[in-house]
């Protein structure tokens, strides 16, 4: 009987190597992963306190794009479109995913969910997010006595 030497470390390395090997065969094959695509989103507080979002969607169409509030859960959904007209055994290369997708951010309640402002211009998505009246910072005098 031979006694072997159970090493976790190793087992975890094999299972990504497996993992790893996986996603690439799906790449190579041409198999699309389940989960879709995600657009890249910058969220960032202006000189205002406004929440900023801007979401990068390069090739879609406005009408393509939809941004809902709901229980101040704010939610970007759209789809991208393949180009048509290139069959897809005439590619060499095929990198920009294309389908739908849905992300969604819960928003602070101090922010003004009734005022949300939405842009779309080259590619960028940029939701604009006032803070509400009562969240904005103010200034309070001092009295001399």
């Amino acid at each position: 009987m031979t006694v072997v030497r159970w090493s976790p470390v190793q087992q975890l390395a094999s299972m990504e190597v497996d993992r790893l090997n996986r996603m690439f065969d799906r790449v190579w094959s041409g198999e699309r992963p389940s989960v879709g695509w995600m657009p890249p989103v910058d969220i960032y507080e202006d000189e205002h306190h406004n929440i900023v979002m801007r979401a990068e969607l390069a090739g879609m169409k406005r009408e393509d794009i939809h941004v809902t509030v709901e229980n101040d859960t704010l939610t970007l959904h759209g789809e991208r479109r393949a180009a048509d007209e290139i069959r897809r055994d005439r590619y060499h290369r095929l990198e920009r995913q294309a389908g739908e997708f849905r992300r969604s951010f819960t928003l602070p309640s101090l922010l003004d969910t009734g005022r949300i402002g939405a842009r779309y211009e080259d590619g960028v998505l940029t939701i604009t997010i006032p803070p509400r009246e009562e969240a904005r910072p103010k200034q309070i005098p001092v009295q001399a006595s």
